[in-house]
């Protein structure tokens, strides 16, 4: 018999949907800026193999990705096929700066998240034929935390085959001790 815990009665709080569904979200940014800021300047187009994204592309792409999450939280629907603006940012600082904003601005708009919101419907769709159509909540959390995890892990290859420091994620690395508190 499968038993659900249950508070109390009068006990019960309920927690808003950013602090509940996304309280890792602060800690996943900070690993990514904190990874993003290892990216040296002057290196852009390298790539460790010619399939791969060049330095600057994957770096750029990582600073962005909380960009998709507002579009998540402000819109109920994407046309993939019409592309997200591909920002460009001539240097590491330009990627610091777009991500800190961007992060800044998902944060926020995470913290005013009402639950009739969270459970609303988003569609990713692809001209006619719909790729995804869910809850918002779900799909932010795999666009944004997951999707920017996904990246950086060939990101921390691509410092340490540039011979440069890889910080902590989930863990220690060669570099670096355990994360920050």
């Amino acid at each position: 018999m499968t038993q659900t815990a249950t508070p109390p009665t009068g006990t019960a709080t309920i927690e808003d949907p950013g602090t509940l569904l996304f309280s890792d979200l602060e800690g996943e940014l900070k690993t990514t800026r904190r990874m993003l800021e290892r990216v040296p300047d002057g290196n852009d187009n390298w790539r460790p193999h010619e399939k791969s994204r060049s330095l600057g592309e994957l770096a750029t792409h990582i600073a962005q990705l909380p960009g998709f999450g507002i579009m998540m939280l402000t819109r109920d629907e994407f046309d993939g096929a019409q592309g997200l603006p591909q920002p460009k940012a001539t240097d590491n600082a330009g990627r610091l700066k777009m991500f800190d904003e961007v992060a800044a601005q998902l944060l926020s708009l995470v913290e005013q998240m009402t639950w009739d919101h969270a459970r609303s419907t988003w569609t990713l769709r692809v001209r006619s034929d719909t790729v995804f159509n869910g809850p918002r909540a779900n799909f932010l959390r795999s666009a944004v935390i997951t999707h920017s995890a996904h990246h950086r892990a060939p990101l921390g290859v691509y410092l340490r085959l540039l011979d440069l420091s890889v910080p902590t994620s989930y863990g220690p690395t060669a570099d670096e001790g355990l994360p920050p508190a």
